[in-house]
């Protein structure tokens, strides 16, 4: 797991600034503190900062092959690079090292861009091919590592591991982007291809850019995608076999490192699989690591403990408190723009916890994208079933009449929240998702929003993310569809953004099994109905996995890593928001209400709504401001 950086000048003829690249390879020494080197040449640097897991002692970069023609950065493991070297040799290459760089060097060197559909890992690589006069750089299938680039207006292409790699330099824009501004209230973080920067991107799961000298257009393109396809109906005791057997496949090749290694136990469905899976293939005790809760309504730690006796693994737990609330000037500065998911604060706790004792842990992340686990595709589904049996014509002036005249009820469970749910019915599936997943609905940003700042979005909306991304899906099918919308937003643009930061952070890898692509796409031609049979979310999966684990591990209530953020807004941090709320550095980009800025805060603290998810928004929107303008 490392940290990569970049500089090539599209004109092809211009030296690289050293100073500039190292400056930009520094800034995520944390990615990478074992080792850090810089490779340049006329018109192209590449810098790379290691954290060592695989081949210690030879798996230096930037690496060149043996002519000196072909360089390259890689961030992340490719799992199958033994069964590759092996095809490798055969075809003649000689190797000098052990690791799985070298094994992707010469993979492209064999099969060129077409290595790509070879690989199974986790990656973000750049690849200079001096004959061709080609950089090529690509991302994983599902986006597990970063990559973010940038064409600055002088005609430099810069990329890098973290957006804060590539704003270090000074050509690029800090302007905002006022769509992104939009996206991140709507979501909680920033949707990819784009970041909250003018003029900075992130290279979307499954897509690559190849850039030639001479010509300065930056194309990405996919080269993978989800299927989707139906699969010919099985036994259902046929696909729980096969399931059990996909997933210990995936574990036991994620397995593989020159480190100490573990893997997370929340107690949840997911880690606990891991877990199960590693204790099958693992003579020795599996280290696993989990957070608890002082608070028991936020706690899971008994499950975990559960799992950990059951497996005789080496378990590592802590307990924080729930009122942990010091890490918020600490992820402004992590995530490099404005991230609301609060989740991030246990996520940086367990990872801090797991480098004390592994370098490398594996993750649960990516069953409820795959097995529909999420409680919010219940609701969806549920929703869906209504709406097919009124006609299309009569839903919006019905249930938009009805979501009007209701009277909000944020206190109450989201069942008995009816002008939500009538909100919802009004729409189509991908509107009514939208609505079901914003963390501010549209009635709301409306208010947040100042009349300039609406005027300057030219009527966007956060909605069409989605509806980009439906019209590419490859299903038609309700649930097929929001699992599709979730793999190209959610997942990669908050889940696995908030694990990589909060693990290269402490310098810790982290591995997602569950997120191999080949488990995915087969996960995908799953009938729809297995996966949220009956009412129950992930239904084939925890089917599949009862022999390994207890009734009360597969079928609790799913808690997830929440924190008491209501409480925590009208009581120790009431002060804190207000003054971040109203703050001359938010109030100052002209892009907020402050009239209804100051009645949300107050109407929070005297407890007469809820508005905690909104604020926690607005909160962490104004501490990126203020730890971005001390950059």
């Amino acid at each position: 797991m490392c940290g990569i950086v970049g500089i090539f000048d599209t004109q092809g003829t211009r030296e690289i600034d050293r100073a500039a690249l190292g400056r930009m390879n520094e800034s995520q020494h944390h990615r990478g503190p074992d080792e850090g080197e810089l490779y340049l040449e006329t018109a192209l640097g590449m810098g790379h900062r290691r954290l060592s897991v695989i081949d210690l002692a030879s798996g230096q970069q930037p690496i060149r092959n043996a002519q000196g023609d072909v360089v390259m950065v890689f961030n992340g493991e490719i799992y199958n690079y033994r069964a590759l070297r092996d095809e490798l040799v055969a075809l003649g290459f000689a190797f000098r090292t052990k690791s799985d760089t070298e094994v992707l060097l010469h993979a492209y060197q064999a099969w060129g861009q077409d290595c790509l559909q070879r690989l199974r890992g986790m990656f973000a690589f750049a690849i200079w091919d001096r004959k061709k006069q080609t950089l090529f750089l690509a991302r994983d299938h599902l986006g597990v590592k970063p990559m973010f680039y940038a064409l600055l207006p002088n005609g430099l292409f810069v990329f890098g591991s973290e957006l804060k790699s590539i704003m270090t330099h000074p050509e690029l824009s800090r302007k905002l982007n006022p769509r992104a501004v939009e996206d991140y209230f709507a979501f909680g973080y920033v949707p990819e291809p784009h970041t909250i920067f003018h003029g900075a991107f992130k290279l979307a799961p499954g897509h690559r850019i190849t850039l030639k000298a001479g010509d300065s257009e930056v194309k990405p393109e996919q080269y993978w995608d989800i299927p989707f396809q139906r699969a010919p109906q099985r036994p259902m005791q046929e696909i729980e076999q096969e399931l059990t057997a996909r997933l210990q496949e995936c574990v036991q090749s994620q397995m593989v490192a020159d480190v100490p290694l573990g893997a997370f136990l929340s107690g949840g469905v997911d880690s606990s699989a891991v877990v199960a899976m590693m204790a099958q293939q693992n003579p020795d005790s599996v280290v696993t690591c989990s957070i608890g809760f002082d608070d028991p309504e936020y706690d899971e730690s008994k499950y975990a403990n559960e799992v950990a006796t059951r497996y005789r693994t080496t378990h590592h737990a802590q307990v924080v408190d729930k009122d942990d609330y010091g890490l918020i000037d600490t992820l402004g500065r992590l995530y490099d723009e404005p991230f609301a998911d609060s989740s991030a604060i246990p996520t940086y706790r367990v990872c801090q916890l797991a480098r004390k004792h592994v370098t490398v842990s594996l993750s649960g992340d990516g069953g409820d994208e795959s097995f529909a686990g999420y409680r919010r595709y219940r609701f969806a589904m549920a929703e869906q079933r209504v709406r097919d049996k009124v006609p299309a014509g009569l839903r919006k002036p019905v249930f938009g009449t009805l979501g009007r005249l209701y009277p909000k009820a944020d206190w109450a469970p989201r069942m008995f929240r009816a002008k939500t749910t009538f909100e919802a019915l009004a729409r189509d599936t991908v509107e009514g998702y939208f609505h079901g997943v914003s963390r501010m609905p549209d009635r709301i940003r409306a208010q947040l929003f100042s009349d300039s700042f609406k005027r300057e979005l030219q009527g966007y909306e956060a909605i069409q993310v989605f509806h980009e991304h439906a019209a590419n899906s490859p299903t038609d099918d309700p649930l097929s569809l929001i699992q599709y919308l979730d793999f190209k937003t959610w997942l990669p643009g908050d889940i696995l953004t908030k694990v990589d930061r909060a693990s290269m952070a402490h310098s810790l890898e982290v591995r997602v099994p569950l997120l191999d692509h080949t488990f995915v796409e087969w996960a995908s031609t799953l009938p729809p109905d297995i996966k949220l049979g009956g009412g129950e979310g992930k239904y084939i999966f925890k089917k599949s996995l009862e022999p390994f684990l207890s009734h009360d591990v597969l079928y609790r209530a799913k808690k997830g890593f929440s924190i008491p953020l209501a409480a925590w807004l009208r009581g120790p941090l009431r002060e804190k928001l207000r003054a971040a709320a109203l703050s001359p550095l938010l109030l100052d980009t002209g892009m907020f209400n402050e009239r209804f800025l100051r009645e949300m805060v107050e109407q929070h603290i005297a407890g007469s709504k809820d508005y905690s998810t909104p604020l926690w928004s607005v909160l962490m929107f104004e501490t990126f401001l203020r730890v971005s303008a001390d950059a």
